[in-house]
């Protein structure tokens, strides 16, 4: 007996990396499972150039590749119950027909993980719209689509448990500008989202996961690359070593998906988590404002900018006040010119 006996789960972006891992974990715990991705074959073997990378990487990428086909086919392998289906969730048709494949399949539909995005690199001189478009709509309109077919069937049945595959990238990553840029959009989608679905008994969170991906053997050595090229600075040895261990196996993230899927979890929505494959789980806080200044009673609403100089160091930002854009990422010093 599983603690999800009963419960059919979609896992978009399941043919490999982190979304083939949670998808394999639900199996395991009596989840009947649809598995997806875009298309027949590795999407990471059809991206990435061979000649564009070094060899170790372009090994550890084909070794972390697969479909949603081989997915729900290792499932089955386990004696688990799983289908698969290709198609873009980011287009409407694709969507609409993957929630109704569940619904048609097992009557039902419980568990909705949006783990599919385009995953890259890019700073806003780099970018171009080409692949600003690439690491956004993917995931923003994804996650958008397929919780706005699948919410009907959930709000029906009065159970649902809606994942949005989120990153730490979210608060903002060098040289991520537009993946940092589709990750907030996914916490705000979700803070949202939760607050209209939980009188239906429906939870949405967001899990910033951390695990062996074909993006990441790629995409994660290309940034290094990239900053240390802009900085000149090698990154500190003792992040890298973390960030190496928390990028293991990711069918370790299955279980905190499995219990925020059970009816126990029922009261945990609106939440931003990062959860590692090392075996560590952390929750973001909530944003809130911070102190607020306003002028005295009577003198009017229009700050003097003399006023603003003094008033802002003193109140709105504290003595001990530190440049968040001058806090740089994996140990580098930010300096201006």
């Amino acid at each position: 007996m599983g603690c999800l006996d009963g419960k059919v789960a979609i896992v978009t972006g399941s043919g490999q990396g982190i979304g083939r891992g949670i998808a394999i974990y639900l199996a395991r715990e009596g989840a009947r499972v649809i598995t997806n991705n875009r298309s027949p074959r590795s999407e990471s073997i059809l991206k990435y150039d061979k000649d564009s990378m070094p060899e170790n990487e372009w090994k550890e990428m084909l070794s972390l590749s697969g479909d949603a086909e081989a997915t729900a086919e290792l499932i089955r392998m386990e004696g688990g119950e799983a289908i698969h289906f290709y198609g873009d969730v980011s287009q409407n048709s694709s969507a609409r027909d993957l929630v109704q494949l569940a619904i048609d399949t097992w009557g039902r539909l419980d568990i909705l993980v949006n783990n599919a995005a385009g995953l890259g690199s890019g700073s806003i001189v780099a970018l171009n719209e080409e692949r600003w478009n690439y690491l956004t709509i993917p995931k923003m309109r994804g996650s958008f689509l397929m919780m706005h077919y699948a919410a009907p069937h959930m709000i029906k049945q009065n159970f649902g448990r809606i994942f949005n595959c989120g990153s730490s990238a979210w608060t903002g990553l060098a040289d991520n500008d537009a993946y940092t840029a589709a990750n907030a959009g996914v916490a705000g989608l979700t803070w949202a989202s939760s607050k209209e679905l939980f009188r239906h008994n429906i939870t949405v969170n967001v899990y910033c996961p951390e695990g062996s991906s074909p993006g990441h053997a790629v995409e994660y050595n290309k940034m290094l690359r990239n900053i240390k090229a802009a900085t000149g600075q090698d990154p500190d040895p003792k992040l890298l070593a973390v960030v190496e261990s928390d990028h293991g196996d990711p069918i370790n993230l299955g279980p905190f998906i499995a219990y925020l899927s059970t009816e126990e979890a029922g009261y945990i929505s609106g939440e931003i988590f990062n959860i590692k494959s090392s075996g560590k789980i952390a929750r973001y806080t909530q944003p809130e404002l911070t102190p607020q200044i306003q002028r005295p009673e009577g003198a009017g609403p229009l700050w003097a900018v003399e006023e603003l100089k003094d008033v802002f160091r003193r109140e709105v930002l504290g003595e001990d006040y530190t440049c968040y854009a001058a806090q740089g990422a994996w140990g580098w010093d930010i300096k201006k010119k």
